[in-house]
């Protein structure tokens, strides 16, 4: 077979053996190979059969209904993307309140924290708050309760979920001794590494009386 190729069908045959096979076209560029390779079948082709179809009313990062582009149209809400009946159950378990005891992770001094009502989360860091003030912690990732959870993407809207906390206690650390020490040198350092600590206590997570 020098200077020839061969092809071989599933029955371990050889079918052509020749420097060019006339029953394989030659392809000129590679996209006609990539064609020919993929048994006539074109990328955009290809594509369409393996992607799901797309979202109606989406167009690049905005999504509208009626048009592609801010200005047209009108702007989805979290109950046009999710299916009715699921926003209809959640809105009235909230309405009821038969939900349960709401829970919530919160982005806060670069550390993420699953809380609940009544948790007490140390935190090293320095806060520029005094003992006994409230803060709301804005950076809410999640709220579950019993029977639904609300993921954001990444964070939650401001008024659809409330994480309020209160300063209990500003203190510091316990003493790290960083020794270190060089024998037949005549050298030694001692280092006392005492870093601020603030504790908070969750007080309330509330979410809104409706999804839309």
């Amino acid at each position: 077979m020098a200077g020839g190729w061969g092809l071989l069908c599933r029955q371990g045959t050889i079918v052509c053996k020749s420097p060019v096979c006339p029953a394989r076209p030659r392809a000129s560029s590679w996209e006609q190979r990539l064609t020919l390779a993929r048994g006539g079948e074109s990328t955009e082709e290809l594509l369409a059969r393996a992607l799901p179809p797309p979202l109606q009313g989406c167009s690049g990062s905005w999504l509208r209904r009626g048009g592609g582009h801010p200005g047209e149209g009108e702007a989805v809400t979290l109950s046009a993307l999710l299916p009715t009946e699921v926003v209809e159950k959640v809105n009235e378990l909230i309405a009821r309140g038969h939900y349960g005891r709401l829970f919530a992770v919160v982005h806060f001094a670069s550390h993420q924290w699953k809380v609940t009502s009544e948790d007490l989360i140390l935190i090293e860091n320095k806060l520029d708050v005094a003992c006994g003030e409230r803060i709301r912690l804005e950076k809410v990732l999640l709220v579950g309760a019993d029977d639904f959870t609300l993921l954001g993407r990444p964070l939650l809207g401001k008024d659809l979920v409330q994480v309020e906390a209160t300063v209990i206690e500003k203190t510091e650390s316990w003493p790290k001794i960083n020794m270190r020490f060089k024998k037949r040198k005549n050298y030694k350092r001692k280092r006392i590494i005492v870093s601020p600590q603030t504790v908070l206590r969750i007080n309330t997570i509330k979410i809104a009386p409706c999804l839309c």
